[in-house]
């Protein structure tokens, strides 16, 4: 009885654990990061990698440009956001 204990154990320890490894959705955690990062990554040439940082910035600042080019003055914390490179970090 004790091996399917421990068992059952590890694999609910393991499906808990396995929601930390899939940081590309945390940022969607909410349907307004979502919408706004669809429309601004539209026209993107490289689409997931767009999602994928307009989802970082849009977590962190909460605000995403309208549009799918420029108008960041609409969001400083979103303009201001820089790689390591010091290029802009948010699509």
């Amino acid at each position: 009885m004790k091996p399917i204990s421990f068992a059952a154990f590890l694999l609910c320890a393991l499906h808990l654990s396995s929601s930390f490894f899939y940081p590309s959705t945390a940022y969607f955690q909410s349907g307004f990061c979502e919408d706004k990062c669809t429309t601004r990554c539209s026209k993107a040439g490289v689409l997931d990698r767009c999602m994928k940082y307009c989802g970082i910035c849009c977590e962190q600042c909460m605000c995403v440009p309208s549009g799918t080019y420029g108008n960041k003055h609409e969001c400083p914390c979103y303009r201001d956001k820089r790689s390591k490179k010091g290029k802009p970090k948010c699509p």
